[in-house]
C-alpha cells in the first residue's frame, strides 16, 4: 500500500501552512533588516529535468520524467525560497504538481554549518476530500572533514500527508566527497518514521558532474526496504540535469 493512497480531511493543514509561511516571511524580514548594512540580498534561480522525481526513496512521478524549478532569496545567513515539480501518484489522476515553500537560517557554529527552518509542501488539483499538503520543521548540520563533507538532518511533521493524525519524523545521515575537479560523489541513509506504521528505511548513492559553472548532471541509485508498499518504493536508477543562474 502506498502512503499516497491515504487521504485526510481537506483543510486540516491551513493553520500549519499559515504558520510556516508567516515564520518564513518574518525570518527573511529580520534577516534583510539585520544584514542590510553588510550583505545585500541575493537571488538565485534553478531549473531541472530528470528521468524521475525521487523523494526519500519514493518516486513522486510514477517513475515518469520530472520538470522542476525554483527561486531562492538569501540575506546573510537567512533564506526563503520556493520550488515546484510535476507529480503523479498511484490511483490519483488529479494531483499534478507539488509546490514547496521554505525559510530558515544557516549559521556557522563551532565549525558546523547549521540549517534550521520550516518547509511547506502543497499539492495542486487534489481529489475531492483529499489533502496531501503538510509542513515540516527542519534541523540539519554538516561539517567539512578534509575533502569530504559529513552531515545529518531531522525533519518533523505533526500532521504528515495522506492521513489526518499522522505524526512523522525523518532522520538522515549523508556524506559528499570530491575526488577530482568538477566531480562529487555523495550518498545518504535515512529512516522515515510514521505514527500509522508506514516506517521504512531508504538510501541513495550517486555522482554529480559540473558540466559548466551553472550546469550539473547527477546520476543516482536509490532503494527502500519496503517494496511491499508499492512499486514507487522500489529500487531505481535516475538522472537529472540542473541549471542554476
Amino acid at each position: 500500500m502506498s502512503r499516497k493512497s491515504r487521504f485526510k480531511a481537506s483543510g486540516s493543514n491551513d493553520a500549519l501552512f499559515a504558520g510556516a509561511c508567516l515564520v518564513a516571511i518574518v525570518v527573511f524580514g529580520i534577516a534583510s533588516h539585520a544584514d542590510a548594512q553588510t550583505t545585500p540580498p541575493e537571488v538565485a534561480w534553478n531549473v531541472a529535468i530528470g528521468s524521475d522525481y525521487v523523494f526519500r526513496g519514493v518516486s513522486q512521478t510514477g517513475e515518469d520524467p520530472a520538470l522542476s524549478g525554483g527561486i531562492d532569496l538569501t540575506s546573510g545567513s537567512f533564506y526563503v525560497g520556493a520550488w515546484a515539480s510535476n507529480v503523479a501518484f498511484p490511483g490519483d489522476d488529479d494531483t499534478d504538481a507539488e509546490i514547496d515553500l521554505y525559510g530558515g537560517v544557516r549559521p556557522e557554529v563551532a565549525g558546523f554549518n547549521l540549517d534550521l527552518g520550516v518547509v511547506g509542501y502543497l499539492y495542486t488539483n487534489q481529489p475531492d476530500g483529499a489533502d496531501y499538503s503538510y509542513a515540516e520543521i527542519k534541523a540539519a548540520a554538516s561539517r567539512a572533514v578534509g575533502p569530504a563533507t559529513l552531515g545529518a538532518a531531522v525533519y518533523w511533521s505533526p500532521d504528515f500527508f495522506g492521513a489526518s493524525e499522522d505524526e512523522a519524523t525523518y532522520v538522515e545521515a549523508n556524506a559528499a566527497f570530491s575526488p577530482a575537479d568538477r566531480w562529487t560523489v555523495s550518498g545518504a541513509l535515512g529512516r522515515q518514521f510514521v505514527s500509522s506504521d508506514f516506517d521504512y528505511t531508504t538510501w541513495n548513492a550517486g555522482v554529480t558532474y559540473a558540466l559548466t559553472d551553472r550546469l550539473g548532471l547527477d546520476v543516482r541509485y536509490s532503494d527502500t526496504d519496503e517494496h511491499d508498499f508499492g512499486d514507487i518504493y522500489g529500487a531505481r536508477a535516475f538522472a537529472s540535469l540542473k541549471a542554476v543562474f
